[in-house]
């Protein structure tokens, strides 16, 4: 079956074991590896890195496009794999070393890191490890559910690794657009004007002497975890119809809204699903993300395109997709997450965007990335490439957490990861909260009246009371800005604090 995937020839001789293909990465090297959102991501050659590393201590920095699958990322960390990783992450036990001193990691928008890769401010890959459906006539590497920086690491580094994965469906064979800006200055225009556009080639051109080991696999994709749809998010959805419909109903969108972009999560991917209900139609997606909700609605027939950079499934959807895949193929596009993630491009578009926010606060700053203001979660992933130049910046999230010690709205944030100047509409299950047009004091009624869950509204509004009797155009009590995290710190919840205040 491989001879049908491995199409020139003289690669055939490339081929060798998940181990040997190993031994061409050294201490020390930088490796860019395939992978967004635990899709597309080399599946053998790093866990047989993982198992090298156990006996003979080894160090790399990693480059991704974002998280990979499988707990790829937490072996590693327990191996003593990771010197450095970038842009992203999602695992428990990678995320516990990062804050414990252990690996170092940069936190960066994802449409970046190509970026700083061709003006230098990054070293080119020694190893670019690439997982492919194919490898064509040419020798060009056809990616699999992702393309992520996959296409400019193979470009760029010295050595390709290609992880042909025979599970993975043929009909990803031409779903690809491959395209890559120039160098700056004097870059053109990236000509999308509309999210079903190609503009590039169905596969990674590289020179195929670059190509030093093929290995086979035969691994399906990663499951990744989805709650399901709750009350909560119901509601937080059902805010955001009516909202939707208002702006129907003052022409400021029309019957199809805007492109569309999600975040990735169970909160983001359940309020999605609660547009298949919803009387619009004829929707379209520019996202960087396709998960579940994308399929929900194409199937419903509310969906009638999607562009992204990855599909991340659960169990039960991933088998639907990628077992009928051909049904979809025609409806999606997969390119470089530079390009789904692009600003000019987003900007041109008009999408809107809807994240998810671990906390904001009474001004309407989100903090996306950290517990605590010191701990950090996952990464900002492309939240900030897209809250920046959409249409409408969106950022959803539950009132409240851990059954009510965690107020997620909170007096000030306790890091900022998008300013008030980036968020356009806030939203929980309690409320939607418009601050386009709004002064600072004027979104903090807002959110105080339509965000924040009963339990902390009060004290909320205390809080600001008690800051605009001091003073100022964003007005902050600063001796008690923060005591609500320091209460959870102390005590374990801010309910304390909340009340004192």
């Amino acid at each position: 079956m491989h001879h049908q995937r491995i199409r020139l020839d003289s690669l055939h001789e490339k081929i060798m074991s998940a181990a040997q293909a190993a031994a061409f990465i050294h201490d020390g090297m930088t490796v860019g590896m395939s992978g967004f959102g635990g899709a597309g991501d080399a599946k053998a050659v790093p866990l047989a890195l993982i198992e090298r590393a156990r006996q003979d201590p080894l160090k790399i920095n990693l480059i991704t496009g974002a998280s990979l699958g499988r707990g790829l990322d937490g072996q590693m960390a327990e191996a003593g794999l990771l010197a450095r990783r970038m842009p992203f992450q999602g695992d428990p036990v990678l995320r516990k070393a990062i804050n414990e001193g252990r690996v170092v990691f940069i936190d960066q928008h994802l449409s970046e890191v190509v970026e700083q890769l061709r003006d230098g401010s990054l070293p080119n890959p020694d190893v670019a490890v690439i997982e492919a459906v194919a490898i064509t006539e040419q020798g060009h590497i056809v990616p699999t559910s992702s393309v992520g920086n996959s296409a400019s690491f193979a470009q760029t580094a010295r050595q390709v690794i290609v992880e042909l994965n025979l599970a993975s469906s043929p009909y990803f064979e031409g779903m690809h657009d491959i395209f890559l800006p120039h160098g700056r200055p004097g870059r053109g225009p990236i000509p999308i004007i509309s999210p079903d556009d190609r503009i590039g080639t169905q596969a990674i051109a590289i020179d195929p002497a670059k190509i030093v080991a093929i290995v086979l696999c035969d691994t399906p994709e990663s499951a990744i975890p989805m709650l399901p749809p709750d009350h909560e998010t119901q509601a937080i959805a059902d805010h955001l119809v009516a909202f939707f419909e208002q702006e129907v109903e003052h022409e400021r969108l029309g019957r199809s809204l805007a492109p569309l972009q999600v975040g990735v999560g169970s909160i983001a991917n359940a309020v999605m699903c609660g547009l298949i209900d919803a009387p619009f139609s004829d929707l379209v997606q520019y996202s960087e993300v396709l998960q579940d909700s994308t399929f929900e609605l194409l199937d419903a027939g509310k969906l009638k395109f999607a562009s992204g950079c990855s599909i991340t499934l659960s169990g039960p959807c991933g088998e639907r997709v990628f077992g009928n895949l051909d049904k979809y193929a025609d409806r999606l596009v997969l390119r470089p997450q530079e390009i789904s993630n692009h600003p000019e491009v987003i900007r041109r578009l008009g999408v809107i965007a809807i994240n998810t926010a671990l906390e904001f606060d009474l001004y309407g700053n989100v903090n996306s990335t950290h517990v605590g203001g010191t701990h950090i979660m996952n990464g900002i992933g492309g939240s900030g490439d897209f809250a920046r130049n959409a249409l409408l910046s969106i950022f959803v999230t539950k009132s409240i957490a851990k059954d009510g010690a965690i107020s997620r709205v909170v007096p000030m944030v306790s890091h900022v990861d998008h300013t008030e100047h980036d968020v356009d509409i806030l939203v929980t299950e309690q409320g939607l909260a418009d601050l386009r047009g709004l002064a600072p004091k004027e979104r903090a009624e807002l959110i105080i009246n339509n965000c924040v869950h009963p339990d902390y509204r009060e004290a909320l509004r205390s809080y600001f009371t008690a800051a605009c009797a001091k003073g100022g155009h964003t007005p902050h009590v600063l001796s008690k800005a923060l005591s609500w995290h320091i209460n959870l710190q102390e005590t374990g919840s801010m309910q304390v604090a909340a009340a004192s205040v």
